[in-house]
This record gives structure tokens, C-alpha cells and sequence, in this order.
């Protein structure tokens, strides 16, 4: 936790969002990041996303199994889908998310939007050519080349 949290603390140095995570499997450490958003224009780019990536990229595998995440604050739903994604086995936090809303990162809206009924949610949604996207899914779930994740 406490690498998590001097990259947190770095990344702020340098103009970036005050947030980092350490990805630890076997009592060593296989991925870090700190948030990149504004560094890299990219709204995906947060610590835990981060550390994800770099971990599965030095470990030659999307899965996680085994390994624990440690990071400055409690994943946002996005980091938290990537986190189960992932298989990560436990999650180790420092800050909560109502501190983080009290600097104004405030995910409480997104967590708001996810039970809502699609037709009720801020941004629209609309479904279009499912027979054709169907037939995708077909083609895949009889495929003998397939990975399963």
C-alpha cells in the first residue's frame, strides 16, 4: 500500500489525478500505474486500469488469478469491473470514495445510472442489428480456435 501510495503522490507532481495501485502476486510486485487521464487524454487510464494492464503484459496473461490489488483509493465501477474482469483475489484500499468526492471526484452518479432501467439512464441508448451482431456470437461459440476468458 505504501508504493500505491508514493505513486499516488507523485503522479500529482506532475498534474495528474492523485491516484496509484500496485498489483502484488507471490509477495512480488507485477504491475503499477498511477492516473494518466490527462496525461495520455484518456478517460480509461486510471491507476487500477493501469496496473492491470502492465501486470497481465509482464505476466503474458489476461488473468490474474492469485494476485491482489493494493491501491490509494476504492475503484471507481469502472476499475472495479476491471478488477473482476481481471480475477484479481482481493482489493486493498486506503481512501473511500466519499473522500474522493469531497475533492471532487464524485462517481456517485455512474453508480446511480447502473440499476436504472436502460430507457431511464442520462445517456441514450438504442439497439440496433442484433440478428446480424447475433450471428458474430454464433460463429464464436462454435469456433475450435477460440480463448475463453
Amino acid at each position: 500500500m505504501k508504493r500505491a501510495i508514493e505513486l499516488s503522490k507523485k503522479n500529482i507532481e506532475h498534474g495528474g489525478g492523485p491516484f496509484g495501485a500496485v498489483i502484488v502476486k507471490d509477495g512480488k510486485i507485477i504491475g503499477e500505474g498511477f492516473n494518466k487521464v490527462t496525461a495520455n487524454n484518456d478517460p480509461t487510464a486510471h491507476a487500477e486500469v493501469e496496473a492491470i494492464r502492465e501486470a497481465c503484459k509482464n505476466i503474458s496473461n489476461f488473468d490474474l488469478n492469485g494476485a491482489e490489488i493494493y491501491t490509494s483509493c476504492e475503484p471507481c465501477p469502472m476499475c472495479l469491473s476491471a478488477i473482476y474482469w481481471a480475477r484479481l483475489s482481493k482489493i486493498y484500499y486506503a481512501n473511500t470514495k466519499k473522500d474522493a468526492a469531497e475533492i471532487e471526484f464524485d462517481d456517485d452518479f455512474i453508480y446511480t445510472e447502473i440499476p436504472k432501467p436502460i430507457s431511464e439512464r442520462k445517456i441514450s441508448m438504442v439497439q440496433m442489428m442484433r440478428p446480424e451482431a447475433l450471428e458474430v456470437f454464433k460463429a464464436w461459440q462454435v469456433s475450435t480456435v477460440k480463448i475463453k476468458y
